[in-house]
């Protein structure tokens, strides 16, 4: 428990539910306000949930859709949007769309009156910026990036502090004009359950899976690889021995047609369906087949988890790929055949995959959440200095 004194802060936590990650980082941060700040209130606010129904159908729903289904066209978007000035056009009626659109966020933080601004997505770090350069919010204000990368969206003048899962990444924000020590490298929040150790043997025990056994762990497939039970079915045909948890969420269907493959390949394959211990089941792991989103990767990173990342997004999760690679904690497969060959070598040269741990180990950052508070509700003592 945490000793200092905090008691009666109250952070207010933005997020904007366009894809899983940055409700999961604030999920995490929230997690870890009440384990490690008893005293302190965290008050989550997806900004989804605050906005016409027809925006949000175009902002989250359709950037879900576009990146599912026309991913190379959402890179093309990333890119052009990366470069696109400020003052252009576009950006400023995209912004003044935005701003029209988010009327209720004003009212929503004067109820909550928070002590501290944490913005897990660049929308709401954009919508308060522009309300601190006109004298409208003189509230600290906290900006949380959820990818190995950073996109100009994300950058604003007059902001209290940003935090990066990475000292590249942190440079790169400098780069942007961020000044250097408003910036801050803790890595990504993830829940507090990725931090803590587990018995290999009991965790197995738990999901029938024999601790002996090489573990591999798919948590999706994708356009352009195949879909899960295509990837199981392929790596399912090697010769070396393995066993292999595959995750269908909560897809009754695909769940149902890994069940049947599992009849044909009894104590090899394991399908589950939506689970809310995955620690638990990384736990048991050895290797993780995944795309590679900010936040997965963290948990990954932070359980020592190699991975081999498929079908990335064009834009943040290719660069969060290169990350990975760079630093020797992934691998990555374009297509099945590919995947099938990667698993079979590395089933194969134990020592490799026993390096890819180590580099995702070294890689890890199980502590971001509780780092990120750190100075948040450091920086408010060093002000009543």
């Amino acid at each position: 428990m945490i000793s200092h004194n905090y008691e009666g802060q109250k952070i207010a936590i933005l997020s904007v539910s366009a894809g899983a990650g940055h409700v999961r980082a604030a999920q995490a941060l929230q997690a870890a306000v009440e384990t490690w700040y008893p005293g302190v209130e965290a008050v989550h606010v997806d900004l989804m949930e605050l906005v016409p129904k027809l925006f949000k159908t175009i902002y989250a729903d359709t950037y879900i859709k576009v990146v599912e289904r026309h991913p190379a066209f959402w890179g093309y978007l990333y890119d052009k949007s990366d470069r696109e000035k400020v003052d252009s056009a576009v950006s400023r009626l995209r912004i003044a769309i935005e701003r029209l659109n988010t009327q209720k966020l004003k009212k929503v933080l004067t109820e909550i009156n928070p002590n501290h601004v944490i913005c897990t997505h660049f929308l709401p770090a954009q919508l308060l910026a522009r309300k601190i350069r006109k004298g409208t919010f003189n509230c600290p204000v906290w900006v949380q990036v959820t990818d190995f990368d950073v996109h100009a969206l994300w950058i604003h003048e007059r902001l209290n502090g940003y935090f990066a899962a990475h000292e590249e990444v942190a440079w790169r924000m400098a780069e942007r004009g961020i000044p250097v020590d408003t910036v801050h490298v803790t890595g990504i929040p993830i829940m507090p359950v990725f931090g803590r150790q587990r018995e290999r043997a009991e965790c197995a025990a738990e999901f029938g899976l024999d601790p002996r056994k090489t573990t591999l762990l798919m948590m999706s497939g994708g356009a352009g690889v195949g879909g899960i039970e295509v990837l199981a079915e392929r790596l399912l045909r090697l010769e070396v021995d393995f066993q292999l948890v595959a995750l269908a969420g909560k897809n009754e269907k695909l769940l149902a047609e890994l069940h049947s493959l599992a009849a044909h390949y009894p104590g090899r394959l394991f399908p589950m369906g939506f689970t809310r211990v995955i620690e638990r089941i990384m736990s048991a792991s050895d290797l993780a087949i995944t795309k590679p989103g900010g936040l997965t990767t963290s948990e990954c990173l932070a359980m020592g988890l190699p991975m081999i990342v498929v079908s990335p997004i064009p834009g943040q999760e290719e660069r969060n790929a290169d990350f990975l690679l760079e630093n020797g904690a992934a691998m990555k497969a374009c297509d099945a055949g590919a995947l099938a060959w990667r698993v079979d070598m590395l089933l194969r040269q134990p020592r490799k995959l026993a390096m890819m741990r180590e580099n995702a180990l070294r890689l890890g950052q199980p502590d971001a959440a509780r780092n990120v508070l750190a100075i948040v509700l450091g920086s408010a003592g060093e002000a009543g200095q």
